[in-house]
């Protein structure tokens, strides 16, 4: 009886042992996982059904928002892609200070100007041009950044009304014709009459033929009811030696604005072809002047559109042969000028020693002529 019993209790106990059948550990876990998930899924419910009644908080609003603004505000050199300290100082003094100056430059010229390989001259600038709206815009939204352009007036009504309100920042003007037709006269002028809108105005005048004169300067300020010295200190006057010194300077012209902060409105360069004239001659260096020139011109047009100012160059003139009939004069620079030039005008001499203003091409001008007279205080109508 004994043996019976010993042997039933063996066989019940070895029968209990596996309760891992009835209720596993792995059950267990799954249990508290279920659990678990179904509370997450009834708070994100509930926070659901908040929303639809009361809103998004006002943190939920805010916080994606401010991280990217921050980002916008505090970017520097150092924040962008394979930019270090020694990388940072070379690009400052390559001239690369801002982000918006790596923004607007090539992968070719950042490449030349730094040392950097393209694949770090492209990261560079995709992150730059990343941090501003540079893409597409709508035609109301260019509308309303061109209510930022400022117009010089140059005193006569006529050659005013010509240009549709006078010099127009943030892009080139050039003014081409023979000696004497007056293209000097309106450099001078422009320098003048920027202070007279805009008494803490700076001009910015880079001579290449020696024809900056501030006794010129004098006589103009008190045409326009200023004060001589006061308006010749706001006048930054470089003289240019030759073509690749005077590339330097107009480079250089961005440096100056945000170095010293002044708020220059328009850069004057008497003449544009002088020197590349002199320096390059027959037609076996052609490509690599006219290569200059548009290297040149696309610095002064970066400048003006950058810093909102109005660059106005001068132009020599040529005389056609083969131009039998009509004027044989043409601006010297040939199509590479002229496709940079936003505003092109000629002048030439009129009778009684007055000058004559033809637009030659505007963007949204149509062409027209009009007369006046260089006296002592400046420009008046015929």
């Amino acid at each position: 009886m004994v043996t019976e019993a010993i042997k039933a209790n063996e066989q019940t106990s070895w029968t209990r042992t596996p309760l891992k059948e009835e209720c596993p550990v792995d059950d267990v876990l799954q249990e508290f996982q279920t659990h678990r998930t179904r509370k997450e899924k009834s708070k994100a419910k509930e926070l659901e059904q908040m929303d639809e009644k009361h809103g998004p908080s006002p943190t939920e609003i805010e916080q994606p928002a401010e991280p990217e603004n921050e980002l916008k505000k505090e970017l520097t050199m150092l924040d962008l892609p394979g930019v270090g300290a020694a990388t940072a100082e070379k690009l400052k003094e390559a001239g690369y200070d801002t982000i918006m100056s790596v923004a607007v430059a090539s992968p070719g010229k950042l490449i030349e100007d730094v040392g950097l390989t393209e694949q770090v001259a492209r990261k560079m600038i995709h992150a730059a041009r990343n941090s501003f709206k540079m893409g597409f815009q709508s035609g109301e939204e260019v509308l309303k950044r061109r209510a930022r352009v400022i117009k010089i007036s140059t005193g006569s009504k006529a050659f005013d009304a010509l240009l549709g309100g006078g010099f127009e920042t943030g892009c080139i003007v050039e003014c081409y014709g023979e000696f004497g037709s007056g293209k000097t006269q309106i450099g001078h002028l422009l320098a003048v009459n920027c202070q007279k809108q805009d008494p803490n105005a700076y001009a910015i005048y880079i001579d290449t033929e020696n024809t900056f004169r501030p006794e010129r300067i004098k006589e103009l300020a008190k045409g326009a009811g200023l004060d001589p010295e006061e308006v010749l200190r706001h006048i930054k006057v470089a003289r240019a030696y030759n073509s690749d010194h005077q590339m330097l300077l107009a480079e250089k012209v961005s440096e100056i604005i945000d170095s010293d902060k002044l708020n220059v409105r328009v850069v004057i360069v008497d003449s544009l072809t002088a020197h590349f004239r002199a320096e390059f001659i027959g037609r076996g260096t052609l490509a690599e002047r006219q290569q200059k020139i548009n290297c040149h011109m696309h610095t002064l047009l970066k400048v003006a559109d950058t810093y909102n100012l109005c660059a106005y160059v001068t132009n020599q003139v040529q005389v056609d042969p083969a131009q039998f009939f009509g004027d044989p004069t043409k601006a010297v620079g040939g199509h590479i000028v002229g496709h940079a030039s936003t505003f092109r005008i000629y002048l030439r001499k009129g009778k009684k020693g007055s000058r004559v203003a033809k637009l030659v091409d505007a963007p949204n001008l149509a062409d027209g002529e009009c007369n006046f007279v260089v006296n002592t205080e400046g420009l008046t109508d015929v």
